[in-house]
């Protein structure tokens, strides 16, 4: 992957889950009096080193953002960590790493598998797979922290929750084992009583308009991004599947007709995506393209070609201990939308960059 990482900015008109209100004036630019909307961006932005560990103590110095092209000035940077820090934000400024958030911040994983019981008898090795990928979901749900809020999430005919987030483990073994047996929440009674933490079922669509939304795995998947919303912060989405697309020229790639729906509403809900391929290693001639791009455009990262399910489970926690958040202010014109693509480095070379492809603005997004 080139070491220029096509990324994304989430503007905060169109992402509230980093958690500010939208900032947006209308201003005059020069003397031909055109008028702007200033934005401001904010991007973030996951930086390991070659061994995958978080990468810690980085200012505004150390980091290259661009918009076509063009460096933009940083207006500020934070580190938001899963762990506390032993040292006060006073202690590491004299060690000039400033912008460090020594508080834990929560973490949130949605496990979501696509159903393969209803091809069992056509491949009966991916439901195999299945089902050693979902034991080992459970051990690894027993490694994580108090921080740490997961969701359980299918999908067969219909996109299907079987817990919403929440840092209880027993109850996300017993979710884990509802989605072996396709069996959803019975009457989902999170909603019956107002969710006291974060929530997908709080705004998500029920009965019959769930089904009509998501008749189809793209849709379900943009309607889960919508439903995380107004939840602040990094989602992450660990996506089990064999892989899904239509074929041209002998690969699955995405379908356009529903695909760009999908991904900007994981881009503007702040949801990175981490297809876990289920398809066994040497099975698959080539890189199923759809879960690579959506792995691509939402900053998250294709994983595949493994032993054992818990390799890429705890990569993927390991990675996201640590994340910056970066903020930039950004013109466009005033009544004009579209996606402005963002371009991320850092100074040192060796520093490997996940984050996402871009931000919508304007009204149209």
């Amino acid at each position: 992957m080139n070491r220029t990482i096509r990324a994304v900015a989430l503007s905060m008109l169109a992402a509230l889950t980093i958690g500010g209100a939208a900032f947006a004036q209308d201003a005059q630019r020069g003397e031909f009096g055109e008028e702007v909307t200033v934005n401001e961006v904010l991007l973030d932005v996951l930086v390991t080193d070659n061994k995958g560990n978080v990468v810690v103590g980085l200012n505004e110095d150390d980091f290259v953002v661009k918009e076509g092209g063009k460096p933009v000035d940083l207006t500020g940077i934070t580190f938001y960590s899963s762990n506390r820090l032993t040292e006060s934000p006073e202690s590491l400024a004299q060690k000039g790493i400033r912008g460090v958030d020594t508080a834990p911040e929560d973490r949130y994983f949605i496990l979501f598998f696509q159903d393969q019981k209803n091809a069992a008898s056509e491949a009966p090795v991916l439901l195999t797979k299945q089902m050693e990928a979902n034991q080992r979901a459970r051990e690894w749900i027993g490694e994580l922290g108090l921080h740490d809020h997961v969701a359980v999430a299918g999908y067969d005919q219909k996109l299907k929750i079987y817990q919403d987030f929440t840092t209880d483990k027993a109850a996300l073994v017993r979710a884990l084992g509802q989605a072996m047996k396709g069996k959803e929440l019975e009457s989902w009674p999170s909603r019956q009583q107002q969710a006291q933490g974060p929530s997908i079922l709080d705004t998500l669509p029920t009965g019959k308009e769930l089904r009509n939304q998501t008749t189809n795995i793209y849709d379900a998947i943009r309607v889960l991004a919508e439903a995380t919303a107004d939840i602040r912060g990094r989602k992450n989405l660990l996506l089990f599947t064999p892989g899904f697309g239509v074929v041209r020229t002998g690969q699955l790639r995405p379908d356009l007709r529903y695909y760009p729906d999908m991904a900007d509403a994981l881009n503007d809900a702040n949801v990175a995506v981490y297809p876990i391929d289920l398809v066994p290693e040497g099975a698959r001639p080539a890189l199923n393209e759809t879960l690579n791009q959506i792995a691509e455009d939402t900053g998250g990262q294709y994983l595949f070609s493994f032993v054992n399910f818990i390799t890429p489970l705890r990569q993927i926690g390991d990675e996201n201990g640590g994340y910056y958040l970066l903020s930039y202010r950004s013109e466009h014109p005033a009544g004009k939308s579209g996606f402005q693509k963002v371009e991320v480095d850092t100074a040192n070379p060796q520093f490997r960059i996940r984050t996402r492809e871009g931000y919508s603005y304007g009204s149209g997004k």
